[in-house]
């Protein structure tokens, strides 16, 4: 029993191989996965009868419905006597039909042959005047429609296969707008290697326009360059760290002297979304990068893990932590959310844990290193949601209060300042309540100050006197007109 998939080229007869044509001449029948091709009506014909899967296109609801129909008939044809089942291109390029046959053929005892033609590839660069070993980059349109992120390298040139309608059309650019600009200039090609021919140079965010999208219709997305690609910071922070050639100050790098420069760039990142500046904020944010990766490459130098370990954990972990995305679970809030997040961790830190291990706090997951402002409010959000929490903000205000109290009945030094951190704890507790993130309040409130405080510095400075010589209530001026200024 032999299944031979013949390749019928990019559609011009005079690209159909010698091989393909003598299959197809010798079969009595042939299968052909759509009539719709341009070479056809120039098939053999004299002993050979042709048999379309076209009508399924309009009786299923999808092409995985269609192309498993299509593979369980030939599958069927082929406990009778060999097939030869015909496909528009070549049978391994952009063809889902011949993987499903390959693997079912090979459980059925059924021998696959392949019979290779042009694909759309060849010409549609010939189209554009592109080399594919400039790190060309093929897709098959539906896969990328069904993205939410173009799963491309924008440092490489990509063709996108089966582009076959205006919808797809559609799909496909909302998913490559999430990495390319709107305005980016693309090539539609339509019916690439055929006397039909034609490419419209179009931006990115007018795909869908084109009234010449048919079942031949592939996007050409052009390298976007400019050192824009993960892969690339990738390669640069490894040559950094390379001993022959690198950097001596990033070779001696250890993930123990980096830990500095990683809170500080987090800091900047805050900095600069308090700011509200967003070009201030993508250069911040890269920084922050910077340090993921040149961690991830230490280890990498040191044998620890690599990139591929770093994102394949928190691929994993995103999936498998949103059932209500990526499962079969429902939520109606954020709530529900966080309380499945949070007995999804439990039950990972369950599997993780061996029968000798001490039970771990709810708090142990917090880091030490926080600020203590955070610090406190990540231990009472864990704590409240474990359900020790006041019932009411009224007794939390209470107990706000009571501490006030005690800090100023306080006897000496040390129990003062054992007393202000409690007062200080159920503050942070009394800004949970009010949904207000303490740390961050915190420090707008200082940003404020600084603003105020370098306002009455300049108007001292107009007095021409030092501040030290004006009164606190003439000082006072200076601040209440920064106030008024809504500095």
């Amino acid at each position: 029993m032999t299944i031979t998939i013949v390749g019928l080229g990019a559609g011009d007869i005079d690209d159909l191989t010698r091989k393909a044509w003598r299959v197809l001449k010798n079969a009595p029948v042939v299968y052909l996965r759509t009539a719709r091709h341009g070479c056809v009506s120039c098939l053999p014909q004299s002993d050979t009868r042709y048999h379309s899967f076209d009508a399924l296109y309009e009786a299923k609801d999808d092409f995985e419905a269609v192309y498993t129909a299509i593979v369980d008939t030939l599958m069927d044809a082929a406990q009778s006597g060999d097939v030869v089942y015909a496909v528009p291109g070549d049978p391994t390029v952009g063809e889902a039909t011949t993987a499903q046959i390959i693997t079912r053929g090979r459980e059925a005892g059924i021998d696959v042959q392949i019979v290779h033609g042009v694909s759309f590839v060849e010409p549609s660069l010939a189209a554009v005047g592109v080399d594919a070993l400039d790190g060309l980059q093929i897709y098959d349109g539906i896969d990328i429609a069904r993205a939410h992120h173009p799963p491309l390298n924008p440092d490489f040139p990509a063709l996108i296969g089966q582009v076959y309608s205006r919808f797809m059309a559609s799909n496909i650019k909302l998913t490559l707008m999430n990495q390319y600009p709107d305005d980016f200039p693309v090539h539609l090609i339509h019916s690439a290697g055929t006397s039909q021919q034609t490419v419209e140079s179009i931006p990115l965010h007018e795909i869908d326009h084109s009234a010449a999208i048919g079942h031949t219709t592939s996007l050409f997305v052009p390298a976007v360059g400019g050192m824009t690609s993960f892969e690339r910071f990738q390669d640069i922070i490894a040559h950094l760290r390379d001993p022959e050639g690198g950097c001596p100050w990033d070779l001696k790098q250890t993930h123990e002297s980096l830990r500095q420069y990683l809170l500080e760039e987090a800091y900047e990142v805050l900095e600069a979304i308090d700011s509200g500046d967003t070009a201030e904020l993508y250069r911040e944010l890269g920084d922050l990068l910077l340090q993921v990766v040149l961690h991830t490459q230490i280890a990498i130098d040191s044998g620890e893990f690599s990139m591929t370990d770093v994102l394949r954990h928190v691929n994993e972990k995103m999936i498998r932590r949103h059932p209500h995305v990526f499962g079969d679970k429902s939520v109606d809030s954020s709530e529900q959310v966080t309380a499945n997040w949070d007995a999804i961790k439990a039950a990972e830190k369950a599997a993780n844990q061996s029968a000798d291990d001490t039970p771990q706090s709810r708090l142990d997951g917090v880091p030490r290193a926080l600020p203590a402002l955070l610090r406190s409010l990540q231990y009472q959000d864990r704590a409240a949601r474990a359900g020790f929490d006041w019932p009411v903000i009224d007794d939390v205000r209470a107990k706000l209060s009571e501490e006030l109290d005690e800090v100023l009945s306080a006897p000496d030094d040390e129990a003062r300042r054992e007393e202000l951190g409690d007062l200080l704890f159920v503050l942070v507790n009394w800004a949970r309540w009010l949904r207000i993130d303490p740390e961050n309040a915190l420090r707008l409130a200082n940003d404020k100050f600084y603003r105020r405080f370098r306002h009455v510095e300049m108007r001292v400075a107009q007095t021409g006197r030092q501040m030290n010589d004006l009164t606190l209530a003439e000082l006072d001026v200076f601040w209440d007109e920064a106030k008024a200024q809504g500095l």
